[in-house]
């Protein structure tokens, strides 16, 4: 591999000193130009009202998980802004006013342990779900603190199992056994900062004393472990995660971790008698080609033995692709996306070959059917929701058209007159790009309504309708018109979109968004003054591009969380893992592309860019904040117009409770409403 040579000119690296003095005194600065310059605005303090009041409703559906007898539940609200960890029974959960038993009070933790801890989840022991370990943040970042619980008597397990803040993974084996990757020294990582190794703790033993039972390399992403608990069909094995969409899958026999033989892209899982996978690529083995983003399925023993004839549950069509699937006891539920709305296809194994039915009377936004009980009923829970309709939560059943609608989510913001429409732009290479539009009628014939376009692509996500009632309160009920692209990068069309954006092909993710755009234009639902964009995360990335290579296609641009230095981001926090997606800086290469739009590198002084608001979290500890710093920075240096707020907690979301996200989601709906009305 060729490697790039050039020394790194950056006048700013001292901002990547995430507590450097020198550094949080440049971000306390910046925040206060900011905030003084967005919350004397009209509109701000009414907009975090309205925010905080649909974030703090008890209204809002409390989503549950069933685990053994309990439906569990996180929540969050005025009273309790850390949250609540909470159960109640499937006949209390029916009520309008459900009674929850309270297992842990985060506030109430966190005052008594002078913490400022963020939820980060559970892990149960299954199939018994009587011992689980409760993962908390400090701040709301990656790296958590792991504590065992007991769910019976409502305490943590003194002497129980318990981790120091790392990026840990924990999988219960048995009661007294668990698989843990954790930091235990720089060798036990790799070089992205997350576990390279795996151990066998038990109960009682020191975690150095417990033995290494699975190793990855050095420059692998992370590894983890799993374990299939169905009474009669115990296994256990390994992951290797070589690269963001490479890995290896083990399992063990006759005590030792044996390869599952498929290719490195794919996505297997052992649950009971089958192994299902989730493709890729395309894949010919035995005579036969099975297609990128199909999911096959055959019996674990006729492969253990060596067949490789596979069931094919789901083969993709023309803009039609597997957006997930989930296993009930005897059926598999499969979210299928048709030009990015949602149906649900049932699936069983009979006599004769798999069973397939379509479920009806849906609506063509986003649906999602999961498992109640995974692996242990026919029962599953059914959501619905788009861009005009809340969200409501219902309860299926394998065979039945028939649902019971369990919560209803109220509407948030008035929809009467609005209506949600969708559109093809075409991309620069003749791609047809779809993408979402909405608003009030009135207000997108208009032509100049202030209409933000919100874009992701990358990684695999898919942007499916959804309803949100922040964007509904503080963006359409005001007039405004918001638009999502369904761009390359993203899963919306399976493996193959994402892939066409890969690397060297990144571009063409900014080519598509920057179609949609101009189509907005073209079409007259808007003119390029009241234009705003945003995105998040590679999101961050994809609207900081689009802004340099054509900014006077946009009024305003919000960029959160961002991936921005593309030349130092592999050696930043979480960067290195994330090469599969971007490339190699230091590959002479993959650096000639990558150089063309790294945002930080292309900054022009002799250029006028659209206003832009940057925001990030000093805890991400996924995205290095150094990025929007150092690039607010230059903007200011450069003399451009720029705004930046960074929370001090949040993490990758960059909020870690509903008050802090209220503000922050009202200091960039306010900077949108300055700029482009």
């Amino acid at each position: 591999m060729l490697t790039t040579t050039h020394a790194i000119d950056d006048p700013y690296l001292w901002l990547e000193e995430v507590q450097g003095a020198r550094a949080l005194e440049f971000v306390a600065e910046a925040n206060a130009r900011t905030t003084r310059a967005l919350e004397s605005t009209p509109t701000f303090e009414a907009l975090r009202r309205e925010i905080l009041e649909v974030l703090d409703s008890r209204e809002r559906i409390p989503y549950v998980v069933k685990r053994g007898p309990w439906l569990y539940n996180f929540w969050q609200d005025a009273q309790h802004p850390r949250g609540l960890w909470r159960r109640t029974s499937l006949d209390e959960y029916r009520k309008p006013t459900p009674v929850w038993d309270v297992l842990i009070d985060l506030d109430a933790l966190a005052s008594a342990e002078r913490e400022n801890w963020v939820w980060a989840g559970v892990q149960y022991l299954e199939p018994s779900y009587d011992k689980c370990t409760v993962m908390l943040s400090r701040g709301g970042g990656d790296a958590v603190v792991v504590r065992e619980f007991d769910p019976i008597n409502k305490r943590f397990v003194r002497d129980g199992f318990e981790l120091p803040e790392a990026k840990s993974a924990v999988t219960w084996r048995d009661a007294n056994t668990l698989y843990v990757a954790t930091d235990c020294g720089p060798e036990s990582l790799t070089t992205s900062g997350y576990p390279r190794t795996i151990r066998r703790w038990s109960r009682g033993q020191q975690l150095s004393n417990a033995p290494v039972v699975f190793e990855g390399e050095r420059d692998d992403v992370s590894v983890s472990a799993w374990v299939e608990p169905t009474p009669g069909w115990f296994r256990e094995g390994f992951v290797r995660s070589i690269a963001f969409y490479r890995s290896q899958t083990f399992v063990m026999r006759d005590g030792q971790p044996v390869r599952v033989d498929v290719p490195d892209d794919a996505e297997p899982e052992l649950v009971k008698e089958w192994m299902y996978v989730r493709l890729r690529s395309d894949w010919t083995v035995s005579c036969a080609t099975y297609p990128a983003g199909a999911l096959i399925a055959i019996r674990v023993d006729d492969f253990l033995a060596g067949k490789r004839v596979f069931d094919v549950l789901f083969a993709p069509e023309d803009r039609v692709f597997l957006a997930d699937y989930s296993l009930t006891r005897d059926a598999v539920l499969l979210d299928v996306l048709d030009n990015v709305r949602g149906r649900v296809i049932e699936l069983k194994p009979t006599a004769h070959g798999w069973e397939r039915r379509t479920l009806q009377g849906l609506g063509h936004g986003q649906v999602q059917a999961h498992a109640f009980e995974p692996y242990e009923s026919n029962d599953y829970l059914l959501s619905y929701k788009d861009f005009l309709t809340p969200d409501t939560l219902m309860l299926g059943e394998i065979g039945s058209d028939k649902t019971q609608v369990l919560k209803s989510l109220p509407a948030f913001f008035d929809a009467q007159g609005m209506v949600s429409m969708q559109h093809e732009a075409v991309s620069a290479d003749g791609t047809r790009v779809p993408y979402f539009v909405v608003g009030r009628a009135s207000a997108i014939a208009s032509g100049q309504a202030p209409t933000l376009l919100y874009g992701y692509g990358g990684f695999e996500v898919t942007l499916e309708p959804w309803y949100s009632g922040t964007f509904g309160r503080a963006w359409l009920a005001k007039g405004g018109v918001f638009a999502v692209a369904n761009i390359r990068g993203g899963g919306e069309f399976g493996p193959g979109w994402h892939q066409a954006a890969l690397t060297h092909r990144r571009e063409r993710a900014f080519e598509d968004f920057e179609a949609v755009a101009a189509d907005l234009v073209a079409r007259g639902t808007t003119t390029s003054p009241h234009l705003g964009i945003m995105g998040g995360s590679n999101g961050g990335l994809l609207v900081a591009a689009v802004m340099l290579r054509r900014p006077e296609l946009f009024g305003a641009v919000v960029c959160q969380v961002p991936l921005l230095d593309m030349r130092r981001y592999h050696v930043l926090l979480a960067g290195a893992s994330w090469m599969a997606e971007y490339g190699d800086p230091d590959d002479v290469d993959d650096w000639a592309v990558i150089s063309r739009y790294s945002p930080y590198q292309n900054l022009r002084s002799d250029v006028r860019y659209p206003p832009v608001l940057f925001v990030t979290s000093t805890r991400d500890d996924r995205v290095h904040p150094g990025h929007a710093r150092k690039m607010y920075a230059r903007m200011i240096e450069q003399g451009h117009d720029a705004l930046y707020f960074e929370n001090t907690e949040g993490g990758h979301a960059g909020a870690a409770d509903n008050r802090q996200k209220a503000r922050m989601n009202a200091l960039e709906f306010a900077f949108l409403w300055s700029r482009l009305q």
